[in-house]
């Protein structure tokens, strides 16, 4: 954001000399006389609105989506599951509570890192998709990317893919009960998608990605486990971790992330997978009820570090449901009401997701 409002602050004196510039031709002819010239007058009032109009589309093109959900109505679908298909065996880290687990020792670091003033910032801004019934598989054209699943990826035409240049693809495919997520996903015909980089996940199982390998998330984690879903937070409940970002982290990943996506060895960086968990003292009885079962959730369950971003962005599901307001009052918690945990401890191996009994 801050580079894009650094291009439109150096177009500034540019669009000054336009303006400038027709001011002296518009005091020089006049503007009745100006009238009478539609050429004349059109091509001023283009100079004078098209710098503007670029400089507002640069810095809000990457939040189109979330424009455009103000704008148009867009549902996202509820997840419901059946006959033994779950978002991962109860067993998983990601269903686990982490409300009694010690804290990392390194956490004071990491939090300076991360900002503990800044806020935490509803990014609610990604789209998924939930197939329900038949579907011929589609061809991804991944780029011999040798860190991706080869498919077969079950994809609809029609699905909605997230703006800006992570470009993500969410699916869930109930049937098989596997979810398919992409990076820098693009439709290139019917039943043709390309990508930089695809995961499959089986929900049914408690494996990890290979060791070393990323996914959809810089973190080699799936998305849609780790959202803020408009059906969860309407049910009262959420019962799993969620995810979110930092802007900078470090060459390391903790379990259960499988890969890092930096060149920095500074140790006071986070790693990817880091999990962080709302202090148990934080009041959350001033908040409104959907605001108190997001945070309920963070202190129970807490939200891994998924990906490189805005610091203390937390990732929901795009929807022009959600209240305003929510937005406003999650900006009310700041980093240093957080707490990073040691979950090491639940771990049974390493290469899994499964915790100790």
């Amino acid at each position: 954001m801050s580079n894009r409002l650094l291009l439109v602050l150096a177009l500034l004196p540019l669009w000054v000399a336009v303006a400038a510039l027709a001011y002296v031709v518009i005091r020089e002819l006049g503007w009745a006389r100006l009238k009478r010239y539609t050429f004349a007058w059109t091509c001023v009032a283009l100079s004078l609105l098209s710098l503007p109009a670029a400089g507002f589309l640069k810095v809000a093109w990457p939040y189109k989506a979330r424009i455009l959900a103000r704008l148009v109505r867009v549902e996202s679908p509820a997840v419901v599951l059946s006959g033994g298909c779950s978002i991962f065996p109860a067993n998983n880290i990601w269903n686990m509570s982490v409300h009694n687990l010690p804290l990392d020792p390194r956490w004071q670091a990491y939090l300076q890192t991360m900002g503990p003033s800044l806020p935490l910032h509803a990014d609610f801004s990604l789209p998924y998709s939930v197939l329900t019934g038949s579907q011929p598989a589609a061809s991804v054209d991944l780029g011999g990317q040798s860190e991706s699943d080869a498919g077969p990826y079950r994809i609809p035409d029609n699905v909605t893919v997230e703006g800006g240049e992570d470009a993500h693809l969410v699916v869930l495919d109930t049937q098989p009960c596997k979810l398919y997520e992409l990076y820098g996903a693009r439709r290139v015909g019917s039943g043709f998608w390309s990508a930089g980089t695809g995961a499959i996940f089986d929900l049914r199982s408690n494996a990890l990605r290979p060791e070393g390998w990323t996914s959809a998330d810089a973190a080699g984690l799936p998305i849609l486990p780790g959202l803020v879903r408009y059906d969860e937070v309407k049910s009262g409940h959420i019962r799993h971790a969620l995810r979110f970002t930092t802007r900078l982290t470090r060459r390391a990943f903790v379990w259960p992330a499988r890969h890092f996506a930096s060149r920095s060895e500074d140790p006071n960086l986070p790693p990817m997978g880091l999990r962080v968990r709302l202090r148990e003292s934080f009041d959350i009885s001033g908040f409104s009820p959907e605001t108190q079962v997001i945070l309920a959730a963070l202190k129970e369950y807490g939200m891994f570090l998924s990906d490189n971003g805005g610091n203390w962005f937390l990732s929901g599901g795009l929807d022009s449901r959600w209240d305003s307001r929510l937005g406003q009052e999650l900006r009310r918690v700041v980093g240093s009401d957080f707490e990073g945990v040691d979950s090491s401890s639940l771990m049974k191996d390493k290469d899994s997701g499964e915790v100790r009994p």
